[in-house]
């Protein structure tokens, strides 16, 4: 079979992944949950509402910097690197992974993703404790660990993140693998047409520079009732340890973490195709 054609299969099942993952049925009690979310939020008005977002974007832009400038970044980039190298002796450099097949990359970002799965589960059993600490520093936490595995994703896939243009990309793609699932197709669309439009060997970033958009407040309510269910829990102890909010935090943060990673995943698989073919 010709390369050509071995491409062509891998995009069409990622189409189909598109259809089946970014499907939405509305409950019921979803759209009552959405649409209280949403009267809460309209009540700062768009103003406040403009300023938290702008105040959110910061924030991500200086975490997403702090991370670049770890000491676990630059480990990990050698590690993808030494890993990739069973595969190419040659392999020097995050571009040069741009020339291994993509399913041996997948096997190393499989290898990555393992961990941050974990980490996020265990980040989740420790806020289900419900201790105030612990409470407030779930969301920090967990935005760290799912910027990391995007990190992690973008690296295996031969992207350097420290190149502006790319950490745009990014954090438009945390955007839209943390968003409820009703808001996802939509915004899937509009990041892949933009990365397609975008020069490969361009530096910065030319497009609109605004990450977060109201759909980003249904998901902090969401935050907000898992803590709350957590607090809940706090005093159903088995002996003496709240195993019921442990395995409540554990679950969801789990599964959010798995959302962006198989977001993530398939978006830096659909990048390397459509750049290929």
């Amino acid at each position: 079979m010709r390369k050509t054609d071995q491409l062509q299969i891998r995009l069409h099942e990622i189409n189909e992944w598109e259809e089946s993952f970014f499907s939405f049925e509305e409950a019921d009690v979803k759209t009552t949950y959405s649409r209280w979310s949403e009267q809460v939020f309209d009540q700062l008005g768009e103003k406040r509402k403009q300023k938290w977002l702008t105040a959110i974007d910061t924030c991500l832009l200086h975490l997403q910097a702090w991370l670049h400038h770890s000491r676990s970044y630059e480990e990990t980039k050698r590690r993808v690197i030494s890993h990739a190298r069973t595969f190419d002796p040659a392999i020097s450099s995050i571009d040069d992974l741009q020339n291994l097949p993509l399913e041996q990359l997948d096997y190393l970002a499989d290898q990555l993703m393992a961990k941050q799965r974990l980490l996020a589960l265990g980040q989740g059993g420790l806020s289900g404790m419900g201790g105030a600490f612990l409470l407030l520093s779930d969301l920090p936490a967990l935005a760290v660990i799912q910027l990391r595995s995007l990190q992690h994703l973008a690296l295996v896939y031969g992207y350097d993140v420290r190149r502006p243009v790319e950490l745009m990309n990014l954090l438009k793609l945390f955007y839209v693998a943390t968003i409820p699932k009703s808001y996802q197709a939509n915004e899937w669309d509009k990041l892949i047409n933009e990365v397609e439009e975008q020069d490969r060997d361009h530096v910065f970033y030319s497009g609109d520079d605004a990450i977060m958009q109201d759909a980003i407040f249904e998901q902090l309510t969401k935050q907000l009732v898992k803590a709350f269910v957590i607090t809940m829990f706090k005093k159903k102890l088995i002996q003496g340890v709240p195993l019921v909010g442990m395995a409540v935090g554990a679950g969801m943060n789990y599964r959010f973490s798995q959302q962006v990673i198989e977001v993530g995943q398939h978006f830096y698989q659909k990048r390397r195709l459509l750049e290929e073919l």
